[in-house]
């Protein structure tokens, strides 16, 4: 790429004096030419301290304390290994008066905690450097904050290099703002970053190459790409462009998903005589393959091999493992083949991608042929795993099992290409992960007769099946309700001497959960508690819901009875059906009784639970225990229900207590629990029904006002309330809106609205309803009550001169079942329907 390509507008406010400073360099002192004396200071010191067990005490400690100073501190410092002793070192000496730690044996030992990734010692170490006020060089204060950068202190070194200016302890130059532009580029900071770099402008500083590459290194960072290549090209105008310096942005445009952009990069530098370092060429290799850019990856990898780099094993791993996803296969055979050229033998791993990349059996088979010349035996079965693995992926289960079965013993089934693969080989006896492979993949597919034959022949090849291989196949057979073979197959294991987990006993557990196999449940719960093992809540949950379905609640209660018994309480929500099933036979003092001992055993009943018993009191007529229910909840801070307030709602509702209903509703909205469409059709039907038709309209607008949308079942009680309270037009006009909404009405709503008609003396609308049920299908059978109430209404038509010649067509037409009728007299003399 051109370099014109990349020029955007000059980098802004950059110096053009330009202070050249080394940034790597050490700001310790020197210490060579020590005293004699110093050095056997130093050296006792560090016996002393590295002794286990360490006396404070010693007196030798004690008759060395005056002879310290800041060479000596700095020497045993960097002596010690162990970042703990030094530490300790360190915080003994300052406590030796007169002597004071200088900035280089602060350096000393946050270069220790710093290398040791000790945050918290280190950020104690830079306050204290301040609150002693340290005098320090530029350069000293550089290195310092680079401690902390390196240890991710971001912040703390930011925070220094104030204090210390602040302070007046030290004046910083050009290289103590280089090494803080080096941490902050660590950070996300790109405001602080460019304040920094602006107050080192304004004080004068110039800019020099290591100034301004940790400024492009954070804004590639950040994907900030307009402001990176500003620096990029200020950079390359003073000519400080290096292979440093290209990688990070080419890494960056890697990182970031653009590719091209990358390559154009590459090209640049090539034209620079610039060449990307080993590791270079690795990451961008890797995220060319990450971003489905093989291509590119490939023309990059031969590249790398023309710099005289030599690719290892990750490498190729990846770059196949892309061609592989891409079905390139052939590319893919091709590095295979270079990286024996190398002398580079694949792994597994990579022969695994490259036979799972393979569609046809033919392919498998020729390179299946390249692989088996001098392979060791260790390989070879390596080899047939492989493609057992590729077929079991691939779906092909039952030509691995078959394969397998080849294997086995000896000779090949079948004259396809898989049967073909392994005739005129010498034959690898299959291992245990050889036998896993197929068995989990029959497992997976639900043959379970085969898997099991399968492990039958295992075991007598002398190959061992392993914990998870026991466990996989108990898991099937007692997903298969097969619990007589997964109980055998546990005795196998516990007899060949392989622990069960607690995975292996909750897979048959569940499976006698099940089968509402309770003596069997408790029994192997027992067992469970010798070993360890917790039953899994959801297979004791289930147990007693199927047992409460089936009307056993009895037997489910003295369940968790049992269990409780054996060491394992059940969950709440096993409870919680408990209680449901009692409630639904109407056993409400039994629910209560279990709900106190639930409570006297510690348990903290949730909502549902408060709920469930709330609604069985409710049906029950019990109302004032259920508000009690609603303030215990409330004092043991739940949170009531929209379903906890519907349930009271409709209890007070079905009592006559309609103004305390009512009230409830303003506590569900004062308490911010959004009323709901269950919440105004209960009131709405509790209104209708007290005579309260003009209420319940209020009502009806109210919840079309909140933007709470009626559903079909609000509209029918709605229209039925109307119509018992003898407002059968309005009633009407509800039920054509139900309908606009393409909501269907069920019977009772039609014969609700008939018979009000019918009370209004309104015979043609009456009859028009009628019509409307038999033109839907609604007419009601013999068995339905609502049967007899329409014969009667059909009785008054066939009386009414304006509707009984109609009531005869719909007769004669077959449309009203005349059988249902004929004891009225009305089908007198009328044709049957033919």
């Amino acid at each position: 790429m051109a370099l014109s390509k990349l020029t955007m507008k000059p980098f802004q406010n950059l110096s053009k004096s330009i202070k050249a400073n080394n940034p790597f360099s050490i700001f310790t002192k020197n210490l060579c030419g020590f005293p004699l004396d110093s050095r056997n200071i130093t050296n006792d010191l560090i016996s002393i301290f590295t002794k286990q067990p360490f006396s404070p005490n010693n007196p030798e400690l004690e008759s060395l304390a005056p002879l310290l100073n800041t060479k000596v501190v700095e020497t045993v410092l960097n002596g010690l290994k162990n970042w703990k002793i030094a530490l300790h070192f360190f915080t003994w000496a300052s406590n030796q008066g007169p002597y004071k730690h200088n900035v280089y044996a602060y350096n000393a030992m946050a270069s220790i905690l710093s290398r040791a990734r000790q945050k918290a010692p280190l950020r104690a170490l830079s306050m204290d450097v301040v609150n002693s006020r340290c005098l320090m060089s530029p350069g000293a204060l550089g290195f310092l904050i680079r401690c902390l950068g390196n240890a991710g202190l971001v912040v703390e070194a930011n925070l220094l290099f104030d204090q210390v200016q602040k302070m007046g302890l030290c004046v910083p130059n050009s290289y103590s703002y280089t090494c803080l532009l080096e941490v902050l580029s660590k950070s996300i900071c790109i405001d602080l970053l460019e304040m920094r770099l602006k107050e080192m402008h304004d004080h004068g500083w110039g800019f020099d190459k290591y100034t301004l590459t940790p400024v492009l290194q954070v804004y590639c960072n950040m994907a900030e790409f307009d402001k990176a290549l500003d620096v990029f090209n200020e950079i390359h105008d003073r000519g400080w462009v290096d292979e440093y310096v290209f990688s990070i942005l080419v890494l960056a445009f890697s990182k970031w998903g653009k590719v091209d952009k990358a390559c154009e990069l590459i090209e640049t530098m090539e034209e620079k005589n610039v060449r990307l370092n080993k590791k270079t060429f690795c990451s961008l290799i890797y995220g060319f393959v990450k971003e489905s850019r093989v291509d590119k990856a490939l023309h990059l990898f031969d590249k790398m091999k023309k710099s005289g780099f030599t690719p290892d094993i990750s490498l190729y791993d990846v770059i196949i493992g892309g061609l592989c996803v891409n079905k390139d296969v052939k590319k893919a055979l091709c590095l295979y083949s270079e990286m024996k050229g190398f002398k580079i033998q694949p792994d597994v791993k990579i022969v695994t991608k490259l036979i799972s990349s393979f569609s046809k059996e033919e392919e498998l088979t020729c390179f299946f042929e390249e692989m088996h010349e001098d392979m060791d035996p260790k390989a070879s079965t390596l080899l047939y795993n492989s493609v057992l693995n590729s077929l079991v992926d691939n779906g092909s289960v039952h030509k691995a099992y078959h394969l397998l079965q080849a294997i086995t013993i000896g000779n090949c089934i079948g004259d396809g290409e898989i049967g073909k693969l392994f005739r005129g080989k010498a034959m690898v006896p299959p291992n245990s992960t050889t036998f896993s492979i197929v068995i989990n993949g029959l497992i997976k597919t639900g043959d379970l007769d085969l898997a099991v034959g399968l492990f039958r022949d295992m075991a007598r090849i002398g190959c061992k099946p392993d914990l998870l291989l026991y466990n996989n196949l108990i898991d099937g057979l007692c997903t298969s309700n097969r619990l007589q073979e997964s109980c055998g197959l546990l005795q196998e294991m516990e007899e060949s001497g392989i622990e069960p987990t607690s995975f292996t006993n909750n897979c048959i557990f569940g499976c006698l959960c099940r089968r509402h196999d309770i003596s069997g449940a408790l029994h192997l719960l027992k067992k469970m508690r010798i070993h360890g093992h917790v039953p899994w809540i959801k297979h004791s949950t289930s147990l007693v819901k199927e047992l409460c379905k089936h009307g056993k609640e009895v037997e489910a209660c003295k369940f968790l009875v049992d269990m409780a018994e054996e060491g394992f309480q059940p969950d709440i929500v096993a409870y919680s059906a408990c209680l449901d099933g009692l409630i639904k036979i109407q056993e409400v003092d039994q629910a209560l009784k279990l709900f106190q001992d639930i409570c006297a055993q510690g348990y903290c009943p949730d909502v549902i639970a408060y709920n469930i018993l709330i609604k069985g009191l409710c049906k029950t007529q019990r109302i004032a225990e259920a508000q009690n229910l609603l303030h215990e909840m409330e004092e043991k801070g739940l949170v009531p229900s929209a379903v906890t307030y519907n349930t009271l709602i409709d209890g007070l509702c079905k009592t006559d207590h309609l103004e305390e209903a009512m009230l409830f509703l303003s506590m569900m909205i004062e308490k911010e629990r959004e009323p709901n469409v269950i919440t105004y059709s209960t009131l709405i039907n509790g209104l209708c029904n007290a005579g309260r038709p003009d209420d319940a309209l209020v009502l009806w607008n109210e919840m079309g006002r909140k933007g709470c949308t009626p559903s079909s079942i609000a509209y029918m009680a709605f229209i039925h309330g109307l119509s018992n309270c003898g407002r059968p037009n309005e009633a009407l006009v509800y039920l054509r809106e139900m309908e606009e909404r393409e909501m269907k009405p069920d019977t009772y709503v039609y014969v609700g609205l008939l018979n009000a008609f019918l009370v209004d003396s309104n015979q043609p609308l009456a009859f028009e309803i009628l019509q409307e049920m038999v033109d839907k299908g609604k007419f009601p059978d013999l068995h339905d009550k609502n049967h007899i109430s329409v014969r009667n209404a059909i009785l008054k038509f066939s009386e009414d001169a304006r509707t009984s010649s109609s009531i005869k067509n719909l007769l004669a037409k077959g449309s009203i079942p005349s059988a249902s009728l004929s004891v009225t007299g009305i089908t007198d003399g009328v044709e049957p329907a033919i």
